[in-house]
Order: C-alpha cells, then structure tokens, then sequence
C-alpha cells in the first residue's frame, strides 16, 4: 500500500517541476493568442499528460522490471504495424496507426523513446560497464536496441526523429562508458560513409532541405521566422503588433516555429529566459545522473538531459536559420500532444525512480529486497 511520508517528500525532485511550469504556462499564453481551439487542447493534453504522470509515478517499476522488455518489444511491433497498417500524410509520410472507434491517430515513434531509454536502463543496471568501459561484445548488444527502432523509423520516413534517437541512444552510452577505441572506429565510419548515405540514403524532400540549408537564400519559412525573431527586438511586440503571426505569414507559429513567436511577442530578453529555463533543467538533469550511482537514474536522468538539448537546439537553431528545417518539437513549448506526454512520462518515470529508490532497493530490515 502506498503511503505519503517525509522520506518520500525528501526525495522528490521538485526543482525539475519548478523549471518545467514556466515552460507549460508560457507555451499555454503564446497559443491561446494564435489559435485560441489549440490552446484548449493543449490544456486537454495537459490533463491527460497529468494523469499519465500521477500513473506512471506510482507505478512500482523497479519491481517490475521484468516488464521493461516486454514494453520495448511491444513499441517495435507497433513501428512495425505502421509499415503495414500506417495512416499516410504530408509528402508521403507513413507514421500513424489509426486508431479504431474514436477517430484518431497515434504515432509508435513518440512512444518508443521512453521504452529504448528505459531499456537501456534495464540492461545497463544488470551489466554495468567494465572500468576501461563497454568492449564490443556488450557495445553491439546495446547497440542493436537502439537501431533497431532506428531503422523502422527512418524508414517511414522519418529522418528526423530516427537521428534524435541515434543521438540518445549513443549519447546515453558515451556518457556510460563505451572503450575508446570503439569510438574512434565510429566517428571514422560515419566521416567515410556521409557522401554514400547523401547519395543513396535520403529521400528527395530531404535532400532538399538540406541544400536550402546550405544555400545562401533561406527557405521561405526560416525567411518568415527570421523576420519575426528581428521584430521582436529586445522586449518584444505587443499581440496586435506581432503582424508575422497574427497576419499567418510565420507559418507553424504554435509548433515547430513557436520560438520565433515567442521572441516576436517577448524579444530577445523573453527568448533568452526560456532557453536559460532550458539551460538550467539539462544541467540539474546532469547532476543527478553525476551524483547518483544507481545506473537506473543515471541512465534516465542523462537520455531525458540529451533528449532536451537536442530538441531545443535543433528547433531553435532551425528558426534562425542554422539548421535544417525538420519536425522536431520544443521541448514541453510546442504545441502537440504525443510529443508533450512523452516528455511528462520520462520524467513521471525519472521522478519515480529517485523517490522511491530506498524503499525500493532495501526492505524493512536494511537488506536489498530488489533483483
């Protein structure tokens, strides 16, 4: 039976909740100005992300660990399911499952990045690394969860996702420990193999998108975006004055491009707060996987910190013009439903591991009762 007392509350993180609210409300205030119905969803979404989160906190996962494999191969089968049952959109995108009687869509590639994050935990908290670091035995094992998933992503396509969770999945383990060596042979690869990949790896949309990123003349959107970024100025415009949102011509102003809205409405001072905000959860993220010795948080709290990093940096950089233009989400800002929950669970699921992590390790008596 659950019981709230002190010892609990002492463990609690309430610092990444006290820096994720100024992000919820700020991204509520900026798309209840754009489009009041989204706004109203987004408070839906945020119920449901609530809920999910009370759920999934007080789940008892590290007793139920035997789970956690099951769940990863659940979320594979279902990428595999939109291969062949999948909802195509846009320029040929093959990546929802409809879902039946209700009238709506999932997308599996949300979904499976808590489910590799905590895989990883899973298999990494039974083999911890050797001093010297993973060999290459252990390193293709682990390797082989995280591109499984890779592959059925990209494959969809979905290029942009599929890289964020490359960039997880390995990040998570150079943070571990992986042999040098390893390394070395890795970045030499990937140096050799880039023209080969460009050539015969992308789809056409994508090779697009990258020369708009390397040409002199931005795309039409990153020109919409730049140009609201520059209205801003240092404290921003009033509602009525924001013309590049309130007028349409920033396009995607409440998701993918909701940062340039932000620093339109609140200038360069708001848009510095909310990526100092961002700054200040991925250090706080860091130094509970530095201090903690349980590879379980250590792996959570470090793939949730790169997770954000990546986000916010390739989401902002693609509003300034320095990256391409790809659908990634900022982070708990953009509007959007799968991609907020996921966030809120990762972090239900860190929140839960930390609290309960004495209780769960050590029974009443002082001896480890767990594994």
């Amino acid at each position: 039976m659950w019981r709230i007392d002190k010892r609990i509350l002492a463990q609690f993180d309430f610092i990444s909740i006290i820096l994720i609210l100024p992000l919820i409300i700020t991204s509520n205030w900026l798309i209840d100005e754009a489009v009041p119905a989204l706004a109203q969803k987004q408070i839906a979404y945020i119920g449901v992300a609530a809920i999910a989160f009370l759920v999934v906190f007080l789940l008892p996962i590290r007793r139920m660990s035997w789970l956690i494999p099951l769940i990863y191969w659940v979320n594979i089968l279902l990428l595999l399911a939109v291969d062949f049952f999948g909802t195509t959109r846009g320029m040929g995108a093959q990546r929802w499952l409809e879902l039946p009687f209700i009238n709506a869509t999932i997308q599996p590639s949300e979904f499976v990045k808590p489910a590799l994050i905590l895989m990883l935990a899973y298999l990494i908290h039974k083999n911890p690394p050797q001093r010297n670091g993973y060999n290459l035995k252990e390193f293709l094992k682990l390797s082989a969860y995280i591109l499984l998933p890779f592959i059925l992503i990209a494959k969809e396509p979905d290029l942009g996702t599929a890289l964020v969770l490359l960039i997880i999945g390995y990040g998570t383990l150079f943070f571990i420990g992986v042999n040098w060596k390893i390394w070395a042979v890795i970045i030499t690869t990937i140096l050799l193999s880039s023209p080969l990949v460009y050539k015969f790896g992308l789809h056409d949309y994508q090779k697009t998108r990258i020369k708009d990123f390397i040409s002199e003349k931005p795309s039409y959107h990153v020109q919409q975006s730049i140009i609201a970024i520059g209205s801003g100025g240092l404290s921003g415009n009033s509602k009525e004055e924001a013309t590049q949102t309130q007028m349409k011509f920033l396009p995607i102003a409440t998701s993918d491009f909701i940062f340039a809205y932000l620093v339109e409405r609140s200038g360069f001072l708001g848009g510095l707060a909310i990526i100092l905000v961002y700054i200040l959860l991925i250090l706080h993220l860091l130094s509970l996987s530095i201090f903690n010795t349980d590879y379980y948080i250590k792996v959570v709290t470090i793939a949730i910190s790169f997770m954000i990093f990546v986000y916010m940096g390739v989401n902002i950089s693609m509003t300034i013009g320095y990256a391409p233009v790809v659908g990634v989400p900022l982070p708990m800002f953009s509007y959007g439903g799968s991609s907020f929950l996921n966030f809120i669970i990762l972090f239900a699921i860190m929140q839960n591991l930390i609290t309960f992590q004495y209780r769960d390790l050590y029974d009443g008596r002082g001896t480890k009762s767990f594994l």
